[in-house]
């Protein structure tokens, strides 16, 4: 029997009228974003004031995110995402250090240190910002800080039963306190005394030094 021929698969074209997402045109809208926050803050952020600033049209903004809202959430987790590492030093006392210190760069951060106190206020009335900020801020710390914890568990460096969530506590709070709302510097040495209130808090009772 004669075999018959198929015929060759042809790409698949973008449907007309569809609209390509140029990704650089996503990142000069995120951009234009945070630029705008950290100037006049979430409550007169207006889509007409960011497409100006990314030079852009509206149309642009709106295939991407339906209001300013969607925009800020999402750009609220990236900026968690991108400065969060998984410590791995090999030690209790290392991995709190390391964890310190990516918290104050989020928080050293020119852009968040003007935005975060905003959105803090946004938060107490609206709930969808409130959710963001805890998933994006809290949760990300939160896990960080249960992976530091549970290798030092298994490690026998501290107990079982460790406050995960009074570590993160005594992570943040000190540096959100001192670092954005007090906008001063850290005095030398800070991070050291406050990677010991922790471990202490975490109940080690072996040596814990980095490597």
């Amino acid at each position: 029997m004669e075999r018959m021929e198929k015929e060759p698969v042809k790409p698949r074209r973008t449907p007309a009228g569809a609209a390509v997402l140029r990704p650089e045109v996503t990142d000069a809208i995120r951009a234009a974003v945070f630029e705008e926050l950290a100037t006049v803050g979430y409550g007169r952020l207006s889509i007409e004031r960011v497409a100006r600033r990314a030079g852009v049209g509206k149309a642009a903004i709106y295939r991407r995110w339906p209001s300013k809202l969607p925009i800020v959430l999402d750009l609220v987790s990236a900026l968690a995402e991108q400065g969060m590492p998984a410590p791995d030093t090999g030690a209790l006392r290392g991995d709190i250090k390391a964890l310190l210190q990516a918290i104050a760069r989020i928080m050293r951060h020119p852009v968040a240190h003007q935005i975060i106190p905003d959105l803090l206020a946004e938060a107490a009335r609206n709930d969808d910002i409130a959710q963001a900020l805890r998933t994006a801020l809290r949760d990300s710390q939160q896990a960080m800080a249960e992976a530091v914890v549970r290798k030092a568990v298994d490690r026998g460096e501290i107990p079982a039963d460790a406050d995960v969530t009074l570590a993160v506590d005594l992570a943040s709070g000190p540096l959100y306190w001192r670092l954005v709302m007090g906008r001063a510097a850290l005095p030398p040495g800070y991070l050291d005394t406050l990677t010991t209130a922790i471990c202490a808090a975490l109940g080690a009772t072996t040596p814990t030094g980095a490597r």
